[in-house]
């Protein structure tokens, strides 16, 4: 009889520790979206843009109290758990639902030997070389291995630039433009073919130059802008900065005189309000398009911890579809690269 006593209450006390968890975890789970359903002017309060970008990580809080209150047989928890689990298939769905995908001449002329700078695809790619660490010889060598015909990189520094010359990366990608606000950090556009109207500050952004320069497509005769990006990272002090950037990057979707591809570290991820503001119904993120699965691209430089947030991107205009999308690690960044095939249509 004691026996039967003592295991009725074990099973009673492992119930309540279930269900205090469960309820817990789906509590986290409801805030981190209230955060991502925040409108732009209170994304930037403190601290809300970094719980933002964990968003798809509270997709497995809320299934963890899922399967709890549902042991625990709180099941009011488990309706929040289940709704909360919809929430996120809703808002990360697009990642995975299969693209448009690209002409086959598209995935033969940026996979031949020799670079074709006269049809109407292009490989790209983009990189936060962390103020200058990133290991010049493996970027030239991504670039090389990969065919890529444009490239972005942010955080530069004079003595990164200088090495990577030193490394050749003027053989694959002799035309090029980088600003630097500061005299210190810059970022740049380097172009397998000659970058016509270079600037040194397409956005006129409050964060960093943000260089901008135009190819030409001559399968199509088409014109296409590419920019550089980098914005304010959200940081305390600089929440309200964060968002600016972004906003003054939203500016750019009236500019209907060009095609535009942005590239780089937009300290964003599809969840933040302001970014999506940003695309609009004009622009749209390539990883996306692609429905290849997320591309965590940072940190990349903590042993203990994976890439867990998506905050760079390939933006495109319209009439420009997008495939091969993927990430490749370079030693000393904290930023994976981001590559993309692009066809302009």
């Amino acid at each position: 009889m004691a026996t039967a006593v003592s295991q009725s209450f074990t099973r009673q006390r492992r119930h309540r520790i279930m269900g205090a968890l469960a309820g817990l975890f789906a509590f986290a789970a409801l805030l981190g979206a209230i955060a991502r359903m925040l409108p732009e002017s209170l994304q930037s309060l403190p601290y809300i843009p970094v719980v933002v970008s964990f968003t798809p990580w509270f997709a497995l809080l809320a299934l963890l109290a899922l399967v709890m209150a549902l042991m625990a047989k709180r099941w009011g928890v488990a309706l929040l758990a289940l709704v909360l689990i919809g929430v996120q298939i809703w808002w990360q769905a697009p990642f995975f639902k299969p693209g448009e995908g690209l002409p086959d001449e598209a995935n033969a002329s940026v996979s031949s030997a020799k670079l074709n700078t006269d049809d109407d695809y292009a490989r790209v790619m983009t990189m936060n070389v962390y103020k200058g660490h990133a290991d010049t010889r493996a970027i030239v060598d991504l670039v090389r291995d990969q065919h890529i015909e444009v490239l972005a990189l942010q955080e530069t520094t004079d003595s990164f630039i200088a090495a990577l010359k030193a490394a050749g990366l003027g053989d694959y990608l002799p035309y090029s433009q980088v600003s630097s606000s500061d005299g210190v950090y810059g970022n740049g556009l380097w172009a397998a073919a000659p970058l016509g109207n270079p600037v040194d500050d397409e956005v006129d952004s409050s964060a960093s130059f943000m260089p901008g320069g135009t190819v030409r497509f001559k399968g199509s005769r088409t014109a296409v802008r590419f920019v550089s990006v980098h914005t304010t990272s959200p940081k305390p002090g600089t929440w309200e900065q964060w968002r600016r950037s972004l906003d003054e990057l939203g500016m750019m979707r009236a500019k209907t005189s060009a095609r535009y591809v942005f590239m780089g570290d937009f300290n964003a991820t599809t969840d933040h309000t302001p970014f999506r503001n940003f695309l609009g119904n004009r622009f749209r993120d390539a990883a996306q398009l692609t429905g290849r699965g997320f591309t965590f691209t940072w940190p990349q430089n903590k042993p203990h911890i994976p890439a867990f947030a998506g905050i760079d991107h390939v933006v495109l205009d319209q009439g420009i579809a997008v495939g091969q999308v993927g990430v490749a690690k370079i030693p000393g960044s904290d930023h994976a690269a981001l590559l993309a095939t692009i066809a302009i249509r």
